[in-house]
């Protein structure tokens, strides 16, 4: 998935893939140690998915709070 398709998503299901791919990541790990190319690929690939699910949740709370203060600092 790209930024955009993670954009039309709710928080509550960005968290779950948040945690899917941190879940993938930890049994990517093991793929890794025991020398399975495939599993760096993937493990750089589930990486980047994570960066970009964690950049639009971070969007999302932050445009929340701007919209529940009124877009007040402070």
């Amino acid at each position: 998935m790209n930024a955009h398709e993670y954009r039309e998503l709710s928080l509550a299901e960005l968290e779950r893939k948040e945690a899917d791919a941190r879940e993938q990541m930890f049994k990517l790990r093991f793929q890794i140690s025991m020398g399975q190319a495939e599993g760096i690929r993937k493990y750089r690939a589930t990486r980047k998915d994570l960066a970009r699910i964690l950049t639009v949740a971070g969007e999302k709370r932050l445009a929340a709070k701007a919209a529940g203060d009124g877009g007040r600092d402070g």
